[in-house]
């Protein structure tokens, strides 16, 4: 998971603005949102969160490898083609994959079912600006009333940030590849209302 800044929990407040639609929830949206997110007090960088697109494919990866390396803090020793193969063979073919961008420039992304997170990642030079926070916002939207996910313990920046999303420490394992500690994190709609 991206290190995302710790920040102190407040409200959220979202405002969905469709292209030629009224206002309406996230999980009745057109494909293509405009999502713009902020937090009492403190605006965040708007972005359009898109459904992937092949051409997207390297950019994405590379985002994707630079925000874990920064989070987590190692090197990934694997080559870039093979994180593009994992990327293309495993995550695409189980899970819906959508981008955002701030302008024209790829800032995130998210690898969702209507069950689990398996990828939420944030370009290091965006991270605190609210978009980890815009691309969870629309996981739980189309989620099935809940969520789990993993993260290692070393990566305190995200496990800060789910826990301030609603998400409990639901069990503590180990990632072989890695060879790091790692949490599984469970979100449940009718446990954050209460």
């Amino acid at each position: 998971m991206t290190a995302l800044r710790s920040r102190p929990s407040r409200p959220l407040q979202l405002t969905i603005a469709l292209v030629g639609a009224a206002r309406r929830p996230l999980a009745l949206a057109a494909e293509r949102r405009y999502v713009e997110e902020r937090v009492v007090g403190r605006p965040v960088d708007p972005v359009c969160i898109e459904p992937y697109r092949p051409q997207h494919a390297r950019p994405l990866v590379e985002l994707w490898r630079t925000s874990f390396e920064h989070g987590v803090g190692i090197t990934d020793p694997h080559p870039l083609e093979a994180q593009l193969a994992f990327f293309e063979e495993k995550v695409l073919l189980e899970n819906k994959v959508r981008i955002a961008f701030s302008a024209s420039t790829l800032v995130g992304f998210i690898a969702s079912t209507p069950e689990s997170i398996a990828q939420l990642y944030v370009a290091v030079p965006f991270i605190g600006r609210g978009i980890g926070s815009q691309l969870l916002a629309l996981a739980k939207s189309e989620s099935s009333g809940s969520l789990w996910l993993y993260t290692f313990v070393c990566n305190a920046r995200a496990r800060a940030f789910y826990e301030r999303h609603g998400f409990k420490d639901s069990g503590h394992g180990y990632e072989n590849m890695w060879n790091l500690e790692d949490i599984k994190y469970s979100w449940s709609r009718s446990a954050s209302a209460a």
